[in-house]
C-alpha cells in the first residue's frame, strides 16, 4: 500500500470568497457540505492549484482573486507524508514580478510550479466533466493529460514546449513566410516534443487499461476500453520512436503549404483523441445514457487515483466535486469503500450531507458557509 500523503491545514488568503481561511483536515474522506455558492467548489479548486496548471476550473488568476481583495491571493497547505511535514504556499502578489503564481516548498521559492509534484499529486472530478465523452476532443486531451502528469511530472514541461514551438509555426504560417531554416528548426522541435507526448500518453493508457482490468467484472463502475486515436500513437505502437519522430518531421515540412492555406498546424498530437468503451455493452461511451457515462468515468478515475498511487508510492488526494448527488445509494456505497481501499485522502462536496450519511464516524465532515467552515453539527 502507497504511504498516504494528505494536507492536516489548509490556509487560504483573498482566495474566490474567503478573505482568510484557517482549517484543519483529517486523513482520509472529508466531506464539504453546504448551499450552493457557500464556497465548496472554491476550496477544492485551492488544492487543485497545488499542482501544475489553473486548476480545476482553469480560471484566470485575476478571477481567482477574492473581489475587494487588492488583487493577489495565496494558498498555503501544511502536508503531512512518508517525508514527515512539508510546507507548500502559491499565489500571486500584485506589483511582483510578471503576475505569473509563485510556489514555495518549506518557504524556499520553487524552481517551478512542477517542483509540487515531488510531494502531492492532485487528481479531480467535476460536473463540468459529466460531459467528457460527448464534447470536443480538446477536452479529453486535456484529461488525458492531466492523468499522464500524475504519474510523469516531465509531462508538463514537454505539453509547453510543443505548444511553444506550435505556436511558432503558426505564426510563420500566418505571416505567409518561406524561411526554411526557421521552419526545420521548429518542426525538428516540435517532432522531438510531439513524439514523446504521444510516448507518454500511449504508455499511460496502457498502465490504466491494466488498472481498470482490475475492477469487478460487475460491479457498480463498469470496466472501459481505452484507446487513443492519433498518429502518431499508432505509430509507435509498431515503429521505433526515432523512426517516427523522422517520420513526423517530414510530414510537418510536406505540409507546409497545406497549413499555410489553413493558418494553422493540422498535423501532430495536439489533434489526437482519447477512445472510451463501454466494455460490458460493447458500446462507445459518447452513446450510453448519463449515468452509465458517469458510472465509466468514475471508474476510469478511481482506477487512475490507484495507478498513481502504485507508480508515484504516495497516495494521490482525490477532489469529488458534487459527486454523491449524481450516484444511487448503491454506487454511492460502492464508491466509499473503494476510498477507503485505496487509503487516500479524499474531498467530496454536496448541498445535502445526508447524502455521506453512511460515512458516519469514518470521515470529517465540515460545512461551508459563505466564507466560513465549520465542524458539521451531529456529524
Amino acid at each position: 500500500m502507497p504511504a498516504q500523503t494528505h494536507i492536516s491545514k489548509l490556509t487560504l488568503t483573498n482566495f474566490r470568497n474567503y478573505a482568510t481561511l484557517a482549517v484543519d483536515l483529517a486523513p482520509g474522506a472529508v466531506v464539504f457540505s453546504g448551499d450552493n455558492g457557500a464556497g465548496k467548489t472554491n476550496l477544492l479548486e485551492a488544492i487543485s492549484l497545488l499542482t501544475p496548471g489553473r486548476g480545476l476550473r482553469r480560471a484566470p488568476y485575476a478571477d481567482v482573486a477574492r473581489e475587494g481583495g487588492d488583487g493577489g491571493f495565496a494558498v498555503h497547505a501544511r502536508l503531512d507524508g512518508p517525508d514527515g511535514q512539508i510546507e507548500i504556499g502559491t499565489g500571486i502578489s500584485i506589483g511582483e514580478g510578471d503576475g505569473g503564481r509563485r510556489v514555495r516548498i518549506n518557504g524556499a521559492p520553487a524552481r517551478s510550479a512542477d517542483d509540487m509534484l515531488e510531494w502531492l499529486r492532485v487528481v479531480w472530478l467535476t460536473p463540468a466533466m459529466d460531459a467528457l465523452f460527448t464534447g470536443p476532443a480538446a477536452d479529453r486531451r486535456r484529461f488525458l493529460d492531466r492523468l499522464v502528469l500524475a504519474i510523469d511530472p516531465g509531462h508538463g514541461q514537454r505539453a509547453l514546449d510543443y505548444e511553444k514551438a506550435m505556436r511558432g509555426r503558426n505564426r510563420l504560417l500566418t505571416e505567409g513566410s518561406r524561411d526554411d531554416r526557421w521552419f526545420d528548426a521548429i518542426e525538428t522541435q516540435m517532432a522531438e516534443t510531439g513524439v514523446a507526448i504521444a510516448a507518454a500518453r500511449a504508455e499511460l493508457v496502457r498502465l490504466l487499461a491494466a488498472m481498470i482490468d482490475r475492477l469487478p467484472d460487475t460491479g457498480p463502475f463498469p470496466q472501459a476500453d481505452i484507446s487513443l486515436a492519433g498518429d502518431l500513437e499508432i505509430e509507435l505502437a509498431n515503429a521505433p520512436a526515432v523512426d517516427v519522430e523522422e517520420r513526423f518531421r517530414r510530414a510537418l515540412a510536406g505540409g507546409r503549404d497545406r497549413d499555410r492555406a489553413a493558418g494553422r498546424t493540422l498535423e501532430g498530437p495536439h489533434r489526437s483523441d482519447l477512445l472510451v468503451r463501454h466494455r460490458p455493452k460493447a458500446m462507445p461511451a459518447e452513446l450510453c445514457s448519463t449515468g452509465e457515462q458517469k458510472a465509466l468515468l468514475v471508474g476510469i478515475v478511481v482506477s487512475h487515483a490507484r495507478l498513481t498511487g502504485e507508480m508515484s508510492g504516495m497516495t494521490p488526494i482525490l477532489l469529488l466535486d458534487e459527486i454523491a448527488a449524481h450516484l444511487d445509494s448503491g454506487r454511492r456505497a460502492a464508491l466509499f469503500s473503494i476510498l477507503e481501499d485505496l487509503n487516500c485522502q479524499a474531498f467530496m462536496t454536496g448541498t445535502d450531507a445526508g447524502l455521506f450519511s453512511s460515512l458516519k464516524g469514518r470521515a470529517q465532515f465540515l460545512t461551508v458557509d459563505h466564507g466560513k467552515v465549520e465542524p458539521t453539527e451531529d456529524a
